[in-house]
């Protein structure tokens, strides 16, 4: 069995993130993939740089775009994970090539980690009816509404799908990310009645 620093060996992750993405909610599970040995791509609706906030007010950091949503290719990676932050996954859930790119990892049934505001992208694309998911508590009814079932959790594993409520479960979250990750565990398709 791989340890937790080659856990991710050989995987290829893309983080999908606009400005305005959550700072904590970007490095630390960043870091995590990295630690576990993952190589990370940050894809970004435009080229160069996106800027990061401290609860969405105050500037962070900037961090360089490996690629842009219409450079990036799904296919190429093994994972994706949706930080938070309430501008970064308004500004994404906009974008009909980041809507497409987060349904091609359902479509090939690889696995999805997002926290915070992060499943707001996941309303947006139809992605969260049929499974059980936790976020920050704001996006409750936007989840039911879209027919998913919300939860109260620190971490919410729903076949492949990783979800969290806020930095507060940055831990539990990039634990439960980098074990099912590791795994390759595959988003199974959810059918609704």
């Amino acid at each position: 069995m791989a340890t937790r620093q080659q856990a991710l060996a050989g995987r290829r992750i893309a983080f999908l993130a606009a400005d305005g993405v959550e700072d904590v909610e970007y490095t630390q599970p960043r870091a995590a993939a990295e630690e576990a040995g993952a190589q990370v791509h940050l894809i970004s609706l435009r080229p160069e740089e996106i800027q990061s906030m401290h609860h969405d007010l105050n500037p962070a950091n900037r961090f360089p775009v490996d690629r842009t949503v219409e450079q990036a290719d799904p296919g190429d990676y093994d994972a994706l994970v949706l930080p938070g932050g309430t501008v970064n996954p308004d500004r994404l859930r906009m974008n009909p090539g980041a809507m497409s790119f987060i349904r091609a990892f359902f479509e090939q049934s690889k696995p999805v980690a997002a926290i915070c505001h992060g499943p707001w992208s996941l309303v947006e694309t139809g992605m969260v009816a049929g499974r059980m998911v936790t976020s920050f508590p704001s996006l409750r009814t936007d989840i039911q509404n879209a027919g998913g079932t919300w939860v109260d959790k620190q971490v919410q594993v729903d076949n492949g799908l990783i979800t969290s409520r806020s930095p507060d479960d940055l831990p539990a979250f990039c634990a439960a990310m980098v074990e099912e990750f590791a795994k390759g565990q595959q988003i199974r398709r959810v059918t609704t009645a």
